[in-house]
């Protein structure tokens, strides 16, 4: 009899293992996307502690009638953090961190710029690394303005790979001329991006998964840049495309830029002078 009952136990100890490896197995697969519309939403990780990777993602210019569409200043398409820290016993001070994550080495960055061309004397992108408290400036560049208001995108050179595990401060910057008759202004963006090891799950996952699959793989893990880089490649490529936009207005909408959703993406700007 004892016998028999051991044998029960071992076969349901082996049932039980074999189950646990295929729902291993299966949580590594990348499963289908059931709904030609299926929607996208971006699951923040953690933003940096304390006061990390502070930033402001919408611009500073004064808004001034007439020089920009509906309004509106430069917009960083990145997710927005708001905390509070303490500075002292019983004193927290409010601080917005702009920050995401990203697996590649040469990642590009979306900004809207809602000014004509008339009224931009200059776009100015500059990216900085974080060395034990100290930043350096490892790229500059002025870039060529758009011919219209809407998103465009800024690349990274082949010649700065960032580094994982490291953080890097952009700046996005247009000097606006909206009055001949008054001085030039600055609407300025600014915020972080940190390169990550990609985890093996996810890996193994994006193996198998179609180009919009990717998309929400991403998201769902967190690596921001590599979602939005993902989904604006497959609109430049299929403009016409209703569920790409249905998919784009779902990932804005996640990170509380659906303002910008119905926005123009721009293939441009080429720096104009690097330094």
């Amino acid at each position: 009899m004892k016998p028999y009952k051991q044998k029960i136990q071992f076969s349901t100890a082996l049932g039980m293992l074999l189950i646990s490896n295929m729902f291993y197995h299966m949580q590594l697969q990348a499963l289908p996307i059931p709904t030609h519309f299926a929607s996208i939403k971006f699951t923040p990780p953690p933003p940096p502690p304390d006061r990390g990777a502070a930033g402001t993602r919408g611009g500073t210019a004064s808004r001034s009638h007439g020089c920009s569409i509906d309004n509106q200043t430069i917009t960083a398409l990145v997710p927005m953090y708001e905390q509070t820290v303490s500075q002292r016993k019983e004193e927290f001070i409010p601080i917005t961190k702009v920050w995401g994550l990203t697996n590649l080495e040469h990642p590009y960055f979306l900004f809207f710029v809602p000014y004509k061309i008339s009224s931009i004397a200059n776009i100015e992108f500059v990216l900085k690394e974080e060395t034990n408290n100290q930043s350096q400036t490892l790229y500059r560049s002025f870039l060529t303005p758009p011919a219209s208001p809407g998103i465009i995108k800024v690349d990274l050179p082949t010649t700065t790979p960032l580094q994982i595990g490291k953080m890097y401060q952009w700046f996005f910057k247009v000097k606006v001329k909206c009055n001949p008759r008054q001085p030039i202004t600055l609407d300025y963006v600014e915020g972080w991006v940190q390169r990550v090891s990609q985890n093996s799950a996810l890996t193994e996952q994006l193996k198998q998964a179609t180009p919009q699959q990717k998309v929400t793989l991403y998201a769902a893990n967190g690596i921001w840049y590599d979602a939005l880089m993902t989904l604006a490649e497959l609109r430049f490529a299929n403009t016409k495309d209703e569920s790409l936009l249905a998919k784009w207005i779902s990932l804005l909408n996640s990170v509380g830029l659906e303002k910008l959703a119905n926005q123009p993406l721009i293939n441009c700007c080429q720096p104009s002078v690097i330094q």
